[in-house]
């Protein structure tokens, strides 16, 4: 296991994608912003808060708890990348990386999970 949250891949990922939805989001109008943006940086942000609380948790079951929230968040951001597609706020290809960053980070997060149940099993 990584010595620093700051060494974790799937931490450092989450921390990216956040990065790169905030630089499309700043740019949109106020009332997007206001109705659409908000909604989906709260997300993009809360997948690398909740990996971060996870890392931080001593128990097996709370780190997986704190992953599973991330998942949701994860899930959650994905839909309002979907809206403001629709919306045409973001291009088709930005919607595309995006999907795909978050469909890897998802990757990470079950795997991430799946080796934390097996240290739990394991100890």
């Amino acid at each position: 296991m990584a010595t620093e949250l700051e060494d974790l891949k799937i931490f450092r990922d989450a921390e990216d994608i956040s990065d790169q939805v905030w630089e499309a989001v700043k740019g949109w109008d106020r009332f997007a912003r206001d109705a659409l943006g908000i909604q989906l940086i709260r997300a993009v942000d809360s997948i690398g808060s909740n990996i971060a609380e996870a890392y931080g948790r001593y128990h097996f079951g709370e780190k997986i708890r704190f992953l599973y929230y991330a998942r949701g968040s994860l899930y959650e951001a994905k839909y309002w990348i979907r809206r403001a597609r629709r919306r045409n706020l973001i291009s088709e290809t930005r919607t595309l990386q995006f999907t795909q960053e978050l469909s890897l980070l998802a990757r990470q997060v079950n795997a991430f999970s799946r080796s934390l149940k097996a240290q739990k099993e394991a100890a």
